[in-house]
């Protein structure tokens, strides 16, 4: 095995171990170098891209970013630490199942541990792929998925409750026929309270993460174990809060003419010291 592909199974490996272990565990969205470099230094085990995040980082609105694009940043994010790293690869960039199976291939390429496929279509006037059409999406994910050197952890998602289809029954549905697809991990972003989260939990056997930082939203780690969660994911939370302090900051500057956000902000050395090396 080349030590690319050896590197690769490592980093699979130890993403797969970490969702077998007891409890929940937290796997922060960077959304770029910078911010890998801390989080990795901040003690986390493994980290995931944000869609969202990574589009701020370019000055674009969530799933304007270009397959391509979306490529590199995903082969920044996993050079940047020794950290595994799952990508958040929207809805595979296609329609057909064999386009998906395609993403899966070059995306695992970059020595991703991991990538999820979503069953919105990004398309405003039809935003959820039919039910068919998203289990066989997934299964032809999961299918490439198990072909990859090294192991490729595949999480499939179920968007519902991000597109203003609060069914939880369909959810559920979707996330049982994805598991019998053979995705690793399910994941229902935006499920509304720890009710339907616990639900979801007992009604399939994988896996299954959730997204925190949507507001009202904002369950502690300890009430999502209890709940039976595996993995919890930051998605855009991070970079929207540190956009948010920026926004803050320059609009202080702009409209008082001081520059009091500096006191609360760390020294360019503090900073550095967390990228490491």
């Amino acid at each position: 095995m080349s030590t690319a592909a050896s590197s690769a199974a490592s980093s699979a490996d130890a993403f797969r171990q970490l969702h077998a272990q007891p409890g929940a565990f937290v796997i922060p969205n960077p959304w770029d170098i910078g911010s890998a470099r801390i989080l990795a230094s901040l003690g986390y085990k493994a980290l995931a891209t944000s869609s969202a995040g990574m589009a701020f980082a370019y000055g674009l609105g969530d799933g304007k970013v270009a397959p391509d694009r979306v490529l590199a940043h995903c082969r920044d994010i996993v050079g940047a630490t020794d950290l595994p790293v799952s990508a958040d690869l929207e809805n595979g960039f296609a329609d057909s199942p064999e386009g998906v199976a395609e993403t899966i291939h070059s995306f695992a390429g970059t020595g991703l541990a991991g990538g999820s496929i979503e069953d919105s279509t990004g398309k405003p006037d039809a935003p959820i792929y039919g039910f068919d059409q998203a289990v066989e999406r997934v299964a032809a994910a999961a299918e490439m998925a198990g072909k990859v050197a090294g192991g490729f952890v595949l999480t499939a998602r179920a968007e519902n409750f991000l597109h203003g289809r609060p069914d939880l029954d369909d959810t559920i549905r979707r996330l049982q026929a994805f598991e019998k697809a053979g995705a690793d991990v399910l994941f229902a972003p935006g499920l509304p309270d720890l009710d339907a989260i616990r639900t979801v939990c007992k009604e399939v056997s994988k896996p299954v993460s959730v997204m925190m930082g949507i507001p009202g939203r904002t369950f502690s780690v300890d009430e999502l174990t209890a709940a039976g969660v595996t993995r919890i994911s930051t998605g855009p939370a991070l970079a929207r809060a540190a956009y948010t302090a920026l926004i803050e900051a320059a609009g202080e500057v702009r409209d008082s003419g001081t520059f009091d956000f500096a006191i609360r902000a760390l020294g360019s050395g503090k900073i550095v010291q967390h990228f490491g090396g």
